[in-house]
């Protein structure tokens, strides 16, 4: 199927749009929270922990996207300042062992490609384990612990620090954040356990919001890939919204529910895509997935996607059934895969 291009919405237009006021909140609300919401860890009460264990996991979720929005270079118009903060968010939720150049070049090649590659078959890998290792794994998903994630992103380091130009790195990386976490655990084991917790929410929402929004073939690293248009972009692309009646709900993920908006104009910042989402929604040139098909299948496909693949949407542009979208396994801009 052929969609129309938007004639009526100038592209150009969103292209680095600025609004550093906007810029600066975000980030110094993450860097705040961040600090904030540890010290909160180590209180004594209950109350208060509680609050630290939201406040950090937001936190890293939106470190995670600010990082996204580094790779892009839409935050600011000096590329090496962007390099620096999407570095230091990186740090943060944890890319730094892979980097924020191989993420980057990962991420704009998704861009570019228009599908989706890998390097770890995880339906494939899964089947390969033994009976009693499998059916851990999938009572630990069942329970909303993301055991693949964890599996794929030590696999990714141990892969990147077999290669001799990225061993001492990964090894300082290494020594850095474990001597970090083990002060955290000899002045407070419970500091640590809710760190842990709020980590492990974080890559839940992050899983989540990424689960529905591309529908793209995968193929192995080193494949031929097949050309894809930007008609089969926005075709297999999906937005899933917070909410589109309160559009500033979709703030607590930084917008990045926005999707159709963001392939088509990468190099729009996260507080202008809303803009540029409802200039192509008047050319029905999105795919809204409603918050409640989201998490109606993000809880009833938590342990078949991992084996079913991310599965398929049926209808015309704008008119979809989601009823067999499995949503794909892993958060694709924060780890290397």
């Amino acid at each position: 199927m052929t969609i129309a291009t938007p004639t009526s919405v100038n592209l150009r237009t969103y292209v680095s749009k600025q609004k550093a006021f906007w810029n600066e909140i975000a980030i110094t609300y993450t860097f705040l929270g961040y600090v904030g919401g540890i010290a909160l860890l180590f209180l004594t009460n209950t109350w208060l922990n509680i609050v630290g264990v939201v406040l950090l996991t937001h936190s890293l979720i939106y470190s995670a996207y600010l990082s996204h929005e580094f790779m892009h270079g839409t935050i600011f118009k000096d590329r090496r300042r962007n390099v620096i903060f999407g570095q230091l968010m990186v740090w943060l939720n944890g890319g730094c062992y892979y980097g924020l150049q191989a993420l980057t070049l990962q991420h704009i090649a998704h861009h570019i490609d228009r599908v989706d590659v890998f390097t770890f078959d995880i339906p494939a890998a899964i089947q390969k384990l033994s009976t009693p290792v499998r059916k851990i794994i999938f009572a630990l998903e069942w329970c909303y612990f993301p055991i693949v994630s964890f599996w794929s992103r030590w696999r990714a380091i141990w892969k990147n620090w077999q290669k001799p130009e990225q061993t001492q790195r990964i090894t300082c990386i290494l020594a850095i954040r474990l001597t970090a976490f083990i002060l955290i655990g000899i002045i407070s084991f419970k500091a640590l356990l809710l760190y842990f917790l709020s980590y492990v929410g974080m890559i839940t929402v992050l899983r989540w919001i990424d689960a529905f929004q591309h529908t793209y073939e995968a193929f192995p690293v080193g494949t031929q890939l097949p050309k894809r248009d930007r008609d089969h972009e926005q075709l297999h692309t999906y937005s899933n919204l917070i909410s589109r009646r309160y559009p500033w709900l979709n703030l607590l993920v930084l917008n990045f529910g926005y999707h159709n908006a963001h392939h088509a104009v990468m190099k729009c910042p996260w507080h202008s895509i809303p803009e540029l989402d409802n200039e192509l929604a008047q050319d029905k040139n999105v795919n809204y997935i409603s918050l409640s098909q989201q998490l109606v299948n993000f809880h009833r496909y938590r342990v078949s996607r991992l084996i079913s693949g991310q599965g398929d949407t049926n209808g015309e542009m704008g008119n979809r059934n989601y009823e067999q979208f499995f949503g794909a396994v892993d958060v694709s801009f924060i780890t290397l895969y």
